[in-house]
């Protein structure tokens, strides 16, 4: 399994790319660090990383009352990278489809 699990493409996520034109978000693997992620997105996308911006996020307490009775789990915790590109490259997440 690779580095990147998978790009965020949310309304929020697309607000900031449409004010940072070079800036886009991804679910990592929890362990990888700055330049591991960066050299994945050289690898995947081919275009150049200028920074990489990391946030850890624990998993949400879910809860909730059905007829059999009190159901509890939890969300799974994750990390997102922020990765700002060099001036003039892009990427398109739609081109495979």
């Amino acid at each position: 399994m690779g580095i990147i699990i998978k790009p965020i493409i949310t309304e929020k996520l697309t607000a900031v790319t449409e004010k940072f034109p070079n800036r886009y978000g991804f679910i990592v693997r929890k362990d990888a660090n700055k330049l591991q992620i960066k050299a994945a997105i050289k690898e995947v996308y081919g275009v150049e990383a200028v920074s990489v911006n990391t946030m850890n996020y624990l998993g949400k307490s879910k809860s909730r009352h059905t007829k059999a009775g009190f159901i509890s789990g939890k969300e799974n915790d994750y990390k997102k990278a922020m990765v700002t590109l060099a001036e003039g490259e892009t990427i398109d997440f739609y081109s495979n489809i």
